[in-house]
C-alpha cells in the first residue's frame, strides 16, 4: 500500500502519553512535558535541560513508579526517539547513584553512563594517593562533550570492573570527534572518551554495578523507550489510514490486517512491560521471589526488541518510499529507531535466557 509521494499527512493535536496498562493512570498528566519535547526535538541542549527537571520529579525504578517512570520514557520515545536517549541515560546514572545511597536531590548537571567495552579500549582505575584515578579509553560515549558528569565502569586491580562517578569537565577528558555516519540519531553521536589521570568517586564495591537489581531494571528502562519509539511508528501508520480515509479511500483488508497485528505485538508487550513493573515494585521478580532479576530483564528487552523489528516491517511495507523519502518526522523515527535497537543481543541474550530456563528459572 504505496502512498502518494509528497502528501503531507495531518498530525495528531494532542500528543498522547504511552500507558502500559488500560485505564487513565499519572503518565496522562505528562502532556506539557511531552510537547516541550516535541518543540525541543534534535536540540540537545533543550533536551538535556528537559532531563534535568524530569531527573527531580520522576520517580526512580524500584520505589513504588517503576511502571509510571516505564510510561513516561515511552512516552518522550514515542514522540522522539532522540529525545529518549538524552532523558534515559541522565535518569539511569540517578537511579544508580540513588541505588548506592547518594541523595539524587543532591546531584547537579547533566549525567550519562559510560558501561560499554569495545577492542582496542581499556579503562583502569588505578590509586593514587588516597584517591582513584582513570586511565584510557572508554568506547560509545553518547554526548561525552555536552555532558557534565557521568557514571563509568572501569577495570580495578583485583581483575573486576567497577563503576565510578566522573566529571567529564576535568583536563585530563578528551572527547574524540566521532565519524557517526549513521543517519539514524544524528544529534547523539557515541565516540571514545580518554581519560588521562582523571579523578574518580567509586561507586560502591567492584562488581556492585552489574550485580544489583538496578541493572537489570536499567536495561529494561531501555526497552521501555524502544517499544515506545514503535508507538510513535505505529502511530504513524494509524494515523496515515485515516488520512486516507478522510481522502475518501479505504484502507484494504492488507493494511487492516498489519494495523491489527501492530496493535496486539504492542498490547502484548506493554502488558509484559507493565506485569514486570509491578513485580518489581512488589520486591519480586516476575517467576517468583529470590529469582534473579536479570531473566526478567532478558524476556523483556527480547520480547520489547522484536516487538519493535515486527512493526518496524510491518509499516515499512505497508507505508512504501513515499513517506520515508518526503515525511522528516516519519523517516527520523523510523531511522532514529532502527538504530538504538541494534542496542539489543538478540540470539546471544536468548542463550543467556535459555541457560536460565534450563536451570528452572521460568514459570512454565
Amino acid at each position: 500500500m504505496e502512498e502518494p509521494q509528497g502528501e503531507a499527512l495531518p498530525r495528531p493535536v494532542r500528543i498522547l502519553p504511552v500507558r502500559l496498562a488500560a485505564g487513565p493512570g499519572p503518565a496522562d498528566h505528562a502532556e506539557p512535558i511531552l510537547e516541550a519535547v516535541e518543540r525541543a526535538a534534535g536540540n540537545v541542549p533543550a533536551l538535556l535541560a528537559l532531563a534535568r527537571t524530569a531527573g527531580r520529579e520522576w520517580p526512580l525504578p524500584g520505589k513504588g513508579g517503576t511502571g509510571l517512570l516505564w510510561e513516561l520514557l515511552a512516552s518522550v520515545a514515542a514522540v522522539d526517539v532522540g529525545a529518549a536517549r538524552v532523558f534515559e541515560p541522565h535518569l539511569d546514572a540517578l537511579a544508580i547513584l540513588s541505588q548506592a545511597g547518594r541523595d539524587p536531590g543532591m546531584v547537579e548537571g547533566s549525567w550519562g553512563v559510560f558501561a560499554a567495552e569495545g577492542p582496542g579500549t581499556r579503562l583502569a582505575a588505578e590509586r593514587s594517593g588516597a584517591g582513584v584515578v582513570l586511565n584510557g579509553a572508554k568506547p560509545w560515549c553518547s554526548l561525552a562533550s555536552i555532558l557534565d558528569h557521568a557514571v563509568v565502569t572501569a577495570h580495578t586491580s583485583d581483575g573486576g570492573r567497577a563503576a565510578f562517578s566522573v566529571n567529564l569537565r576535568h583536563p585530563g577528558v578528551t572527547c574524540e570527534d566521532p565519524a557517526w555516519v549513521a543517519r539514524g540519531l544524528q544529534e547523539i553521536p557515541s565516540g571514545a572518551v580518554h581519560f588521562d589521570h582523571v579523578p574518580a568517586d567509586q561507586v560502591q564495591d567492584t562488581d556492585w554495578y552489574f550485580k544489583r537489581p538496578g541493572f537489570a531494571w536499567g536495561g529494561m528502562g531501555v526497552a521501555a523507550c524502544w517499544l515506545g519509539g514503535a508507538v510513535g511508528v505505529a502511530r504513524d501508520y494509524r494515523d496515515s489510514l485515516r488520512a486516507m480515509e478522510q481522502g475518501g479511500r479505504e484502507p484494504d483488508q492488507i493494511a487492516l490486517a498489519s494495523l491489527g497485528e501492530v496493535d496486539r505485538i504492542l498490547t502484548s508487550a506493554l502488558q509484559c512491560l507493565s506485569q514486570v513493573a509491578t513485580a518489581i515494585d512488589h520486591g519480586n521478580s516476575v517467576r517468583g521471589e529470590g529469582v534473579s532479576p536479570w531473566g526478567d530483564a532478558l524476556r523483556v528487552r527480547g520480547t520489547c526488541a522484536a516487538a519493535v523489528e515486527r512493526v518496524l516491517s510491518l509499516v515499512s511495507r505497508n507505508r512504501g518510499p513515499g513517506p520515508l523519502a518526503f515525511d522528516q518526522s516519519y523517516a527520523k523515527r523510523m531511522a532514529d529507531l532502527a538504530l538504538y535497537v541494534r542496542q539489543h543481543h538478540y540470539m546471544r541474550d536468548d542463550a543467556q535466557l535459555g541457560a536460565l530456563t534450563l536451570k528452572g528459572a521460568a514459570a512454565w
